[in-house]
């Protein structure tokens, strides 16, 4: 970031020109980072959350081309109880999502005992970081994710003339992709209190 410490978020998109018309915009949002974050701020219903009222927030009123959400799929055996209710949970969510026209990128769910590891989600936002960047879809790529596994793909968005905007809790910063990012923005919790509804989404 080019001569903009000591700035304030606001002060540094001004800075950057970042705050344009022309400066079209597409939003990637790590479900599972989203999710946990969440759930560290008390937000424990995450069906009643505004995930479309985010993505524009996060736009800024620049151009919004894409809004996507990444997030492994639950599939569990008839016979697993605990499977069954997550992935009914995870119905409920994906009806919530698409309603609120985001797209859902889907990876995989792997079980090992009664934990749950995501898988493949990583790897789908790097590829739709970097052929957004080449096609030319967006000029900025506005990332909510603290996955340092990412930093190779932005690296390589930025040297492709892509700005990456880092988005962020104030509660707990990735100072990795802080540094790897453009610009980067740390939401506080009344911010997000913003997008929690009262009643479910449907």
């Amino acid at each position: 970031m080019r001569g903009t410490a000591g700035f304030s978020y606001d002060e540094k998109m001004t800075i950057l020109g970042d705050l344009g018309e022309k400066n079209r915009v597409a939003v990637f949002i790590d479900g599972s980072n989203l999710y946990h974050r969440l759930k560290e701020l008390s937000f424990h219903n995450t069906v009643k959350f505004e995930y479309g009222g985010l993505a524009t927030f996060l736009a800024r009123k620049r151009p919004l081309t894409n809004a996507s959400y990444y997030v492994g799929v639950v599939r569990a055996k008839i016979d697993d109880v605990r499977g069954q209710e997550l992935r009914k949970q995870q119905q409920r969510l994906f009806q919530v999502l698409n309603n609120q026209n985001l797209n859902i990128r889907r990876g995989y769910i792997m079980s090992h005992g009664d934990r749950f590891y995501e898988k493949g989600v990583d790897v789908q936002i790097a590829v739709d970081l970097l052929v957004g960047a080449y096609e030319d879809e967006y000029d900025t790529a506005v990332l909510l994710s603290s996955d340092t596994d990412l930093i190779p793909a932005i690296k390589k968005v930025r040297n492709l003339g892509k700005r990456v905007e880092y988005v962020g809790f104030s509660h707990r910063p990735s100072f990795a992709l802080q540094r790897h990012a453009d610009i980067s923005r740390l939401l506080l919790p009344e911010e997000i209190a913003i997008f929690q509804c009262n009643e479910v989404l449907t």
